[in-house]
């Protein structure tokens, strides 16, 4: 199983940024997509996630109301839409697979991507 993280660079503050994530290797059905980011000299954290469906999406609340979480299944493929960005954003971002009811917690996911690294400049 592979998950390619894309999309990522350097972005002046209020800038917007779309991430990619990829996913091959095996047939997914009814698992849960999500990205995570980890900044420097901090913990790995919860960003976002979206159902299979896409109809349930779950957002942190630092980065709710900015960013979004979307997936075609068709492409096996989440996107992560990162508006009005802001310093404190600079991070790398993990896309992240896991089974249907996964939540916020790192344990909840089996599968990550390599990380894509956001550069938020002031």
């Amino acid at each position: 199983v592979q998950l390619q993280a894309s999309g990522g660079g350097l972005v002046q503050a209020g800038g917007s940024l779309r991430l990619s994530c990829a996913a091959s290797g095996r047939t997914f059905s009814n698992y849960v997509m999500a990205w995570f980011r980890q900044a420097p000299g901090k913990e790995r954290e919860f960003v976002a996630a979206v159902s299979w469906s896409g109809s349930t999406t779950t957002v942190a609340g630092s980065v709710k109301g900015r960013f979004t979480i979307s997936r075609e299944n068709a492409k096996n493929t989440a996107y992560l839409q990162m508006n009005s960005l802001k310093p404190e954003d600079t991070a790398v971002y993990y896309c992240a697979v896991g089974r249907s009811g996964s939540t916020q917690f790192l344990s909840d996911y089996e599968y990550w991507g390599q990380g894509t690294l956001v550069t938020v400049s002031s």
